[in-house]
């Protein structure tokens, strides 16, 4: 299925004349706007204390409902990659937290509305004091410590959550 299936009509004259126009993109007959379906920037976190306990939240919300995740979420326009991840921090666990050190990317489909969405998600690390306390907020029903040596990646309901969750394990044990 073509990412724009879902796109029938051109979002500038209207036209039903909006086609496939290659493997990414949908372009209108009647005016020749072309539309580019570009994978959106999502973020998440590492956060690590010294005790090797990593911050992980409960998704309350789908996809993925009840699972485990890392705090983060979608960049918004006019924010580079660490705004948005500071930000996401902020809203789901209550941290202000500085200085996000970028690890990695995985690309991503996220189902949402009944569309899937290709993402690349860019994961970062944050380092805190042991006396850091978060508590969840807006889309994190839970807010929680775990033993890096207890974690199972495949407790995380995201598929780029859980390939990355896997891959730092991997590298930091």
């Amino acid at each position: 299925m073509h990412p724009l299936d879902k796109f029938n009509y051109c979002p500038v004259c209207g036209s039903n004349n909006f086609t496939e126009h290659n493997v990414k993109s949908k372009q209108c007959g009647a005016c020749g706007f072309v539309y580019y379906a570009n994978p959106s920037a999502a973020t998440a976190a590492f956060i690590l204390n010294s005790k090797q306990e990593l911050l992980v939240v409960r998704r309350g919300k789908e996809p993925a409902k009840g699972t485990l995740d890392l705090p983060g979420g979608f960049v918004d326009m006019d924010e580079n990659a660490e705004e948005g991840m500071l930000r996401e921090i902020k809203e789901e666990t209550g941290l202000r937290l500085q200085k996000p050190q970028y690890l990695f990317s995985i690309p991503n489909l996220y189902e949402y509305s009944g569309m899937t969405i290709h993402t690349l998600d860019l994961f970062f690390r944050l380092d805190v004091e042991d006396d850091c306390n978060a508590t969840a907020a807006d889309d994190a029903a839970d807010a929680m410590w775990l033993p890096l040596n207890k974690l199972d990646h495949t407790q995380f309901g995201l598929h780029s959550i859980s390939q990355a969750v896997k891959r730092f394990l991997s590298e930091n044990r």
